[in-house]
């Protein structure tokens, strides 16, 4: 379908969502407290904008600052509701991949429907955001508006962020979101760089394998297949699913027999679809062709100086809460 037929649709959308920032605004909507800092990380657009690997980095930002930090998520397309700490030998569908991929790699992570009561669970204390981090793309600024786009929120929104992320293929774009923010409105800009790095399944570094059937269940697949061949792993085929979709036995012997009629001789997969595949899924795609993880690594460019300006701003968060 063509989306640029529901722009009629957009104005609604508009709508509902400065309503939404309204009642918050002035306080008709209730916001509720933790009593430590929460720092918020977002993106404008639906997917595919990489806030988890961010989250990874930023997590290690503070780990090196000697601040202990846990993660508070929905975790999207689980199957199960509870409030509870992500194991890390959990499985997908309980915790959702994107959570269970950062508990495997050493976050401490809760997840529940309500961020809220995760929170609580998380300091088992009495949530007002402390730091607003926005990840901004490229395509955000020439995408539209839900139903006709992407963007789940209008470009005005960079105003509301503390920090605002550019990944360094972007960099270009500072000047332009500037000139959205206005001179009233001024954010620090970090970068970071993104690199794909290759392991076994165990956790092993690994090479670039060699002709691979490449598979995912992301946003925006198409991203990964280029970031595959930018970093000399170029598929044979490539299979996409819908983003967080939980893999069956059915998908894995689809894969399998794609990987046989194309004569692959391996599989290759991201860090978010790994974490789902089981010992029973994983066995059916090895007996055939050995699998390999593409990994996407977040680096904050600028470490020492993101970390002052971090903590910067939430000692000044948490001291002008303590004043009120």
């Amino acid at each position: 379908m063509n989306r640029r037929l529901l722009f009629p649709l957009v104005p609604l959308y508009i709508a509902a969502t400065a309503t939404k920032n309204a009642l918050y605004d002035h306080g008709l909507l209730p916001q509720k407290h933790l009593t430590r800092p929460v720092i918020s990380v977002g993106n404008l657009s639906t997917g595919g904008s990489g806030k988890t690997p961010f989250v990874l980095a930023l997590h290690d930002l503070l780990a090196g600052l000697g601040w202990k930090s846990d993660v508070l998520t929905r975790g999207y397309g689980r199957n199960d509701s509870t409030t509870e700490l992500v194991d890390p030998a959990g499985s997908a569908a309980r915790f959702g991949d994107e959570p269970l991929m950062l508990a495997r790699s050493g976050v401490t992570v809760y997840v529940g429907a309500d961020r809220y009561s995760a929170g609580l669970l998380a300091e088992q204390k009495q949530s007002t955001q402390s730091l607003h981090i926005l990840l901004l793309l490229r395509h955000d600024l020439r995408d539209h508006l839900l139903p006709a786009g992407d963007l789940r929120e209008p470009l005005s929104s960079l105003r509301r962020a503390d920090i605002i992320v550019i990944h360094e293929e972007d960099a270009g774009i500072e000047e332009a979101a500037k000139k959205i923010l206005g001179p009233a409105h001024t954010p620090l800009f970090w970068q970071v760089k993104r690199s794909l790095r290759f392991r076994t399944m165990a956790g092993a570094p690994a090479p670039a394998p060699p002709r691979p059937l490449a598979f995912c269940a992301l946003a925006r697949p198409e991203a990964f297949w280029e970031s595959l061949r930018s970093n000399g792993c170029d598929p044979i085929s490539t299979i996409s699913f819908r983003d967080h979709h939980l893999y069956t036995a059915k998908n894995m012997d689809a894969l399998a027999a794609r990987a046989y009629a194309r004569n692959a001789s391996s599989f290759v997969t991201t860090a978010k679809d790994a974490c789902k595949l089981t010992p029973e899924l994983l066995a059916t795609l090895e007996r055939l062709a050995p699998v390999t993880v593409a990994e996407l690594v977040t680096t904050i460019e600028n470490k020492d100086k993101a970390a002052a300006e971090l903590i910067a701003f939430l000692l000044r968060k948490q001291n002008s809460r303590g004043r009120g």
